[in-house]
């Protein structure tokens, strides 16, 4: 079942959210994540506005679910060599695009590789991201560790949610 890239996008902004509850639930990483930033339960509950801080989450996760589909999803790529001929309706762009689409439209449409590259993306880009963020809040490699490791899970998930669901043909582009 193939969903549009919308709705697809929409479903996988709610992953970092629930892969948070649990990642960071007290009985999984949540009591070590805490020592490691020096927050103790107490302070972490004063001042949180539950529905600012889930909306925002869930907005966050459409930003990341809507750019990671370029990577995750390689048809795009494949697009992106011809935008320009397709938006001045070369008729020989657009015949070879039809054929490419219809050959390989559903290569490398699966879960197991969206998750692939998103685990690519969490090694390369979110690691890097929170080791540099962490190296100059002083803090710990147990804390990157822990960050590190959330982002590279819910990037592995939500590219394999991406890469299965969201449905992609060649007319979405024209």
């Amino acid at each position: 079942m193939q969903l549009n890239m919308l709705l697809t996008s929409l479903i996988a902004s709610i992953i970092p959210l629930l892969v948070g509850f649990i990642w960071y639930n007290p009985k999984v990483f949540g009591t070590a994540w805490m020592n490691a930033c020096g927050l103790e339960e107490s302070k972490l509950q004063e001042g949180f506005n539950m529905p600012l801080v889930f909306g925002l989450c869930i907005l966050f996760g459409f930003f990341i679910s809507f750019g990671i589909s370029s990577v995750v999803i390689h048809q795009f790529g494949f697009f992106g060599m011809l935008q320009h001929q397709v938006e001045i309706k070369n008729p020989e762009a657009l015949s070879f695009l039809q054929s490419g689409f219809e050959k390989y439209g559903n290569e490398f449409r699966t879960f197991k590789h969206g998750a692939l590259h998103g685990t690519i993306l969490g090694i390369t880009v979110a690691l890097p991201l929170v080791g540099i963020g962490a190296l100059f809040e002083r803090r710990g490699w147990k804390y990157i560790a822990i960050n590190a490791g959330y982002w590279i899970l819910t990037l592995a998930l939500m590219g394999g949610f991406i890469c299965q669901f969201s449905k992609v043909s060649l007319e979405m582009f024209q």
